[in-house]
């Protein structure tokens, strides 16, 4: 997939609109309060492009689709609301994965590393079992 491919599927769904709905605050309650709905795994990809964009090595263009696909997360307004049996959270997978797919070549084992020990800070060990499941 190339960029230009990727920057269409992030306008089908405006995740640009949802960069001003980013904030750490939100996105922490949001994992917390959610993640039955959300899945460990999708948890895991959100902290790994969290962790990403606070890196230097990560451009600003990057850091902008990341904060979009986790505004995005955050926002109760989107495509597929979240409260949707089943498919609430579709939409923000999609745009997560997009949003890995730009980030992919600054995502290293440190990163990894983060996003599992703030899972397990949170949730536990017994929640990194499960990631390990997936």
């Amino acid at each position: 997939m190339n960029n230009e491919t990727i920057e269409a599927d992030f306008s089908d769904i405006e995740v640009e609109n949802y960069v001003e709905d980013y904030s750490e605050e939100g996105l922490w309650s949001k994992i917390k309060d959610n993640v039955a709905s959300i899945g460990i795994g999708l948890i895991y990809k959100a902290l790994q492009l969290y962790y990403v964009a606070q890196s230097p090595k990560c451009p600003m263009k990057v850091k902008t689709g990341i904060y979009g696909a986790l505004g995005y997360l955050i926002s109760p307004f989107d495509f597929i609301p979240d409260f949707a049996p089943i498919v609430g959270y579709t939409d923000d997978a999609a745009a997560i994965g997009i949003a890995l797919l730009l980030a992919q070549m600054y995502i290293d084992d440190d990163i990894k590393a983060q996003a599992r020990g703030k899972i397990k800070d949170i949730f536990g060990v017994k929640a990194l079992e499960k990631l390990d499941e997936e």
